[in-house]
């Protein structure tokens, strides 16, 4: 029986390092793309894993090339941000070719287009497509999918993100820059995605022991407005990240610094349920958003790959895709983080 081909787009970045070295660790074989055809044999000498390995080179102007590449592979995983210069012509390819497509997005604008422009190509085709299954967006989703879960109707759902000691890479740097001054954001409320101007404002979130209050920014530009209301039924959705995220004197000039210090975040990931009469909580926290995402990205496109995805075809939130709660579980297993349910108004466990 021949093996799966997991192709990753975007390999030599950091993220894209990250999920080619967790894949190998599954015994997987790969297809290292992007434009940069030296850059891919250094990553591939780097990981050092004989035939398992291979390098394919395609830029997202190259409608070819990516066809090429979707036609060969089983499940593409892209890392290659930012999204909204990179993520249509990938995802796009990807649909038409039925190649199954997970990526690491977070701009909101990004994953509703691949909702709104892939949705019928990926169903025909008999591609499963998961935008933003990563640490921003797709583990707040989840994390609201296990949190909600059994629940008939919620007033408001807080997704709020505390993180320290963020390093940007250089698409993490570009896609902040865009976020940071977007002013045609994508927000739900009343029941309902708006597309607008929000002003931005100074908030306060609870967070549990040890981590306490801290300042936010909210709204925070995450997916998870377009995502969490496919599979949570709620009415109302606010995003927020704390201050502290970008406090390092040097996140903004960290492009070139190593991995292991990249590493060194630590994060906590919080939600909040909320109706008349009742609430739920949780939490996810941990160390190394990176890995946490790339863990993320490789335990879906595995489960697609060998035949344990979900039961649909076509563009899936992650929460749609999977199990909430188990997915999550099996994470925290993997070491990503801490996972913490609390159920009941008084939040017990």
């Amino acid at each position: 029986m021949t093996k799966p081909l997991f192709a990753i787009y975007g390999a030599y970045g950091h993220t894209g390092r990250l999920v080619a070295s967790e894949l190998l660790a599954r015994d997987a074989e790969l297809l290292l793309v992007g434009r940069n055809a030296e850059a891919l044999r250094n990553v591939a000498d780097e990981l050092d894993a004989g035939q398992r390995v291979r390098t394919r080179t395609a830029s997202v102007d190259d409608a070819t090339a990516l066809r090429e590449v979707m036609t060969d592979a089983d499940v593409l995983i892209q890392c290659a941000g930012p999204f909204a210069v990179t993520g249509a012509p990938v995802a796009t390819a990807a649909a038409e070719a039925g190649c199954h497509y997970i990526d690491h997005a977070l701009e909101p604008h990004h994953v509703k287009g691949v909702f709104d422009t892939a949705q019928a190509t990926a169903q025909r085709t008999g591609a499963v497509m998961i935008p933003s299954l990563s640490f921003y967006g797709g583990l707040g989703d989840l994390l609201a999918g296990a949190v909600s879960d059994g629940i008939a109707g919620i007033d408001r759902i807080v997704i709020a993100y505390a993180v320290n000691g963020w390093r940007l890479t250089t698409g993490a740097k570009n896609t902040a820059t865009h976020l940071l001054a977007e002013t045609e954001r994508l927000t739900f409320s009343d029941g309902a995605l708006h597309t607008g101007y929000v002003e931005p404002r100074n908030a306060v979130f609870p967070f549990p022991p040890p981590l306490g209050p801290r300042s936010m920014i909210a709204p925070f530009p995450s997916s998870e407005a377009v995502t969490v209301p496919r599979h949570v039924p709620v009415r109302t959705i606010d995003l927020m990240l704390s201050s502290s995220a970008f406090e390092a004197k040097d996140a903004f000039e960290s492009e070139h610094i190593g991995a292991a210090e990249r590493a060194g975040t630590d994060f906590t990931i919080a939600v909040q349920a909320m109706w008349e009469g009742g609430g739920v909580a949780g939490q996810l926290t941990g160390h190394d958003l990176w890995r946490a995402g790339a863990l993320a990205s490789v335990e879906g496109a595995v489960r697609i790959a060998e035949g344990r995805g979900p039961t649909k075809t076509g563009v899936l939130a992650p929460g749609e895709a999977f199990p909430a709660e188990p997915f999550l579980r099996d994470l925290e297993r993997q070491g990503a983080f801490t996972l913490t349910l609390r159920r009941g108004e008084a939040g017990e466990e």
